[in-house]
C-alpha cells in the first residue's frame, strides 16, 4: 500500500484552549511555566492536564503512572473545548502508555493539532496508523531549543496559527548527501523510536512512498548503524522517495555519523538531504507528518503541497 495524505486538523485561533500533557518523562516547573507563558502571549489559553507536574514514585524517569499518563492524554483530546494538544517534553515513556489510550473515544472526538518530537515518535505513528491523522514533528513546550530558539518557536507559531507562510523548511546548514528531487507523505521522527515500534500490534506495514524523517540524540555511530539497519531489515524503508536528516546532537563527531548515514542510507538510491534543521539541534523546524510534500535535496528543502492545517 502506498502511503497518502492524512487528515489535517484546523489552524488555530487567538482565544483557542490548547491542552498540555507529559506522555512521557517529568517537566521542570520553571521550564513548563516559561513554556507557557510563550503560548499565552500568542493569545493561546493553556491548561495543564493534571498529572503533567506529577513524577512516578518508583521510576524517576516517568512524569507520572501510565495510566495517569494516558488518561491525561485522552481527556484532553476529548474535551470539546480543546483546540490542540501539545506536549511538555519527551524523555521515556510514551510506548508504555501509547496502548492504554482511550483510541476508540479518541478517534470519535475528531481531529485536533497535536505537537511533540522525540520519544513522542511513538505517539505520532500511533496516531497515523490508527487515526489516519496528520500531527507535528515540533517542539515541547518544556524544552530548552522552544525556551531559547527563536527561529524555533516562530517555526512553530507560523505552523498553527499562518500555515500558508510555513510550507518550505529548511535551514542554510541543509544539503544533498544523496542529490536528487523526491515527492511524498511525510512520516517519521526519532530514528531509535522507530526502530522500537518494528513489531508492535499497529506498528506500520509499509511505508511506501513516504518521504523519511530521520533524526536522534545522544547515540554513538554504531548504535546508529545498527538503528538504521534494523530499519532497512524491518522494511520501514522499503519504496521511500526520499529521506531528509536532522540533527543528531551528542551522537558524536559529526563527520563519523555522516559516514554511518552514507553508508546505510546511500544504497536505497532515493534524494537524502541532511541538516535539514529539525530533532534535537540548536534550532526544531516544525514538520508536519501525513503530509505531500516535495524534498529537494541540491536546494536543502522540504516542501509542503498544502499547508500543514486547514
Amino acid at each position: 500500500m502506498t502511503l497518502a495524505p492524512l487528515t489535517r486538523p484546523r489552524r488555530l485561533r487567538a482565544g483557542d484552549k490548547v491542552a498540555i500533557v507529559a506522555p512521557s518523562g517529568p517537566v521542570p516547573d520553571d521550564r513548563l511555566d516559561e513554556g507557557l507563558e510563550i503560548l499565552r502571549s500568542w493569545e493561546l489559553e493553556p491548561v495543564v492536564m493534571p498529572h503533567v507536574r506529577r513524577r512516578h514514585d518508583r521510576f524517576g524517569y516517568l512524569s507520572a503512572y501510565d495510566g495517569d499518563r494516558a488518561r491525561d492524554l485522552t481527556e484532553a483530546w476529548c474535551d470539546p473545548t480543546v483546540s490542540a494538544v501539545i506536549c511538555a517534553r519527551g524523555g521515556y515513556g510514551a510506548q508504555r502508555m501509547t496502548d492504554r489510550l482511550d483510541w476508540t473515544s479518541i478517534r470519535a472526538a475528531g481531529p485536533k493539532v497535536f505537537v511533540g518530537y522525540s520519544d513522542i515518535t511513538a505517539l505520532h505513528e500511533a496516531f497515523a496508523t490508527r487515526l489516519g491523522l496528520s500531527t507535528l514533528h515540533g517542539p515541547m513546550i518544556g524544552a530548552l531549543t522552544f525556551l531559547k530558539d527563536e527561529a524555533t518557536r516562530e517555526s512553530l507559531r507560523a505552523t498553527l496559527f499562518e500555515p500558508e507562510s510555513a510550507r518550505v523548511l529548511g535551514l542554510p546548514a541543509a544539503r544533498a548527501l544523496v542529490p536528487g528531487r523526491a515527492r511524498g507523505i511525510t512520516f517519521g521522527g526519532c530514528a531509535s523510536l522507530l526502530a522500537a515500534d518494528l513489531g508492535t500490534p499497529h506498528s506500520r506495514t509499509s511505508a511506501r512512498g513516504g518521504l523519511l524523517l530521520l533524526e536522534d540524540v545522544g547515540e554513538e555511530d554504531y548504535r546508529i548503524d545498527r538503528i538504521l539497519t534494523q530499519l532497512l531489515r524491518g522494511g520501514l524503508m522499503d519504496g521511500v522517495t526520499g529521506v531528509a536528516l536532522g540533527s543528531w546532537a551528542e551522537c558524536g563527531p559529526y563527520e563519523q555519523v555522516r559516514e554511518v548515514l552514507r553508508d546505510r542510507l546511500t544504497g536505497l538510491g532515493v534524494p537524502v538531504v541532511e541538516e535539514l534543521g529539525f530533532g534535537h539541534g540548536a534550532t526544531n523546524l516544525t514538520v508536519p507528518l501525513g503530509a505531500s510534500a516535495v524534498l529537494d535535496a541540491d536546494a536543502g528543502t522540504l516542501t509542503l503541497e498544502e499547508p500543514a492545517l486547514r
